[in-house]
């Protein structure tokens, strides 16, 4: 799935986002709006890894996401 279809549709992924990413708040996750390099900060601060990391994380997370209807 591409992103754009995850940031268009945040409101139906940040759940999903929120399962995965426990340590950040519902504010932090709201607050991305569904950017990915706004995402990609927050992940590499809250569970302190590099950019890469956290890219990585998102990428993975990415993949397995299914379409929202």
């Amino acid at each position: 799935m591409n992103w754009s279809t995850i940031e268009t549709g945040w409101t139906s992924y940040k759940a999903n986002a929120k399962q995965r990413w426990s340590r950040l708040s519902d504010e932090q996750i709201d607050g991305t709006m569904g950017k990915r390099e706004q995402l990609t900060s927050r992940v590499q601060q809250a569970y302190a890894v590099s950019q890469e990391e956290a890219a990585r994380q998102i990428s993975d997370w990415q993949s397995k996401q299914k379409e929202k209807r």
